[in-house]
């Protein structure tokens, strides 16, 4: 990991859930009976009357959701990403097809919720988020950005989005003043030589992955690719011609992730081959999180062979679903 200190992106949405509730007195927050995990207790313990526990029954926290933004609450929605899944229809036909300015912040998603195993490791939650109308996608890549994602959808945020976060703490990258941009990345390191574009933790394990290849004489670009929908075209279009080769990394499955959405975009608009770490086709595995970045092949040695290969155009996939 990196020499910088790391923080929990769950005790951050929290805290600035709490900070908001102050200045917005038509906040409300929901939770699906997992409050103290997801840390909207600490909102709930502030304002109770502006605090509601709908209990093992997502279902009807969503459907609720959508009737409070209905009556014009600033409305934040939370539990365990792959339990947010289970109100897909809700989620559609209540929030997205009326285009609610509802906020779907989950925490615990992909491998890093760790010994809870693969029925908690939800590893294609971006990709069926991206998929519905008007659904807006972020994955914050630490606690900063984190708390910057809240202000901006309490303030500026228009719409359903689905922010999603981690069980464990994530590195810091940014410095206090960022401020996020929906629709914008943010590129901690340049390069000239190849591009990785990551989201989440994955970023930080970019930006050591970029330390190794350049003692191998191989110049990495390291994007942050927080805002998946929409997604910063520009930056890709970029990079695809100032580099010519793109990897992207994430804590996801590579099908319909952060690798998906940056191919369309290369497809459409400036052809370059675009190589996608993350996992492959597979269900996660019960295990100490950070071990099984290595034990799926998404560590930062994976990150430095697969960039390397495609910098020198080598065979890159075997026995590739």
């Amino acid at each position: 990991m990196l020499m910088v200190p790391s923080e929990s992106l769950r005790d951050a949405y929290g805290e600035e859930l709490k900070a908001l509730g102050a200045k917005y007195r038509n906040l409300v927050v929901l939770d699906a009976d997992l409050s103290s995990s997801t840390k909207t207790s600490i909102f709930g313990k502030a304002y109770p009357d502006r605090f509601f526990n709908m209990g093992i029954a997502e279902q009807s926290m969503v459907a609720t959701a959508a009737g409070l933004s209905l009556s014009g609450k600033k409305v934040f929605a939370s539990t365990f990403a792959v339990f947010l899944m289970r109100t897909y229809e809700q989620m559609r036909q209540s929030v997205c097809y009326n285009n609610l300015d509802v906020n779907f912040v989950v925490t615990h998603s992909g491998i890093t919720v760790g010994e809870d195993g693969a029925t908690h490791q939800i590893v294609e939650d971006v990709g069926i988020m991206t998929g519905l109308p008007n659904m807006k996608v972020t994955v914050p890549v630490d606690s900063i950005e984190t708390r910057s994602v809240i202000d901006f959808l309490a303030e500026k945020g228009r719409g359903p989005n689905f922010v999603r976060l981690s069980r464990e703490k994530f590195p810091v990258l940014n410095d206090k003043g960022y401020e996020f941009k929906q629709g914008k990345s943010h590129t901690f390191k340049d390069g000239d030589d190849v591009t990785i574009i990551g989201m989440g933790v994955m970023v930080s394990f970019a930006l050591e992955a970029a330390e190794q290849l350049k003692n191998k004489g191989i110049d990495a670009r390291v994007i942050n690719m927080s805002s998946i929908k929409p997604i910063d075209r520009q930056a890709i279009v970029k990079a695809a011609k100032e580099t010519g080769h793109i990897v992207t990394v994430e804590e996801h499955s590579i099908y319909n992730g952060l690798g998906s959405r940056v191919a369309e975009v290369t497809s459409e608009e400036y052809h370059v081959p675009v190589w996608r770490l993350g996992m492959k086709d597979t269900f996660g595995k019960s295990g100490k999180g950070w071990e099984l970045f290595d034990y799926f092949h998404m560590g930062v040695d994976d990150i430095v062979k697969l960039t390397e290969g495609c910098f020198r155009e080598e065979p890159r996939y075997e026995n590739f679903p």
